[in-house]
């Protein structure tokens, strides 16, 4: 683990607006099951879990995607910690994307594009960070967004016990490790 102060700094309406999501999130999946955390205090650990691999960025970064945002965890939550990111979030089924529309517009998130498609169907554009949690293997993931790997592009995918086997044929990369979870960066990818 890294001891590095992290370059971002908690935005002073982040609390507020976690409390404004965690509501709309509770009284929405009632109706539309669109994620498994049923409670607050398992809405707080996706929270805690979406930012959680913020202290561990080491650039400043403009623009990221968000591969199968679901409701929100991580890419709505980076958006909200992130406010001077434009993040575009892709959700191709139609429940999640309502619920992150709705969310935007109620928590006024003017730095967040939500697109309801997959997001291979989408011409792809240059970005500085792919994020993407339990979607899909590593080597399918990289493949999916190519068009949107340049140079300069992190990805950051929130992995569990398999990703020692999904980055064996991986160079460049770190693992953070919080409890369960492995937060991989991924940088210099060859397609």
């Amino acid at each position: 683990m890294s001891d590095k102060i992290t370059i971002y700094k908690e935005p002073k309406n982040f609390s507020q607006n976690c409390e404004i999501f965690t509501e709309l999130i509770l009284k929405y999946n009632k109706i539309h099951n669109i994620t498994g955390a049923k409670n607050k205090k398992q809405i707080e650990a996706n929270i805690q879990d979406s930012i959680y691999p913020v202290r561990f960025m080491d650039k400043k970064i403009s623009s990221a995607i968000d591969v199968g945002s679901g409701a929100g965890f991580p890419g709505l939550l980076l958006g909200m910690y992130l406010p001077s990111v434009h993040f575009t979030l892709f959700e191709p089924i139609k429940k999640k994307s309502s619920f992150l529309h709705l969310a935007k517009s109620s928590l006024k998130l003017k730095n967040i594009d939500i697109i309801s498609q997959r997001v291979e169907e989408v011409e792809a554009f240059s970005v500085d960070l792919i994020c993407s949690r339990a979607v899909t293997k590593t080597d399918l993931l990289i493949n999916i967004c190519d068009g949107f790997i340049s140079k300069d592009t992190t990805l950051l995918f929130y992995k569990g016990s398999s990703v020692e086997e999904e980055i064996r044929n991986l160079k460049s990369y770190q693992i953070h490790k919080r409890g369960n979870r492995s937060y991989l960066f991924l940088k210099d990818i060859e397609i």
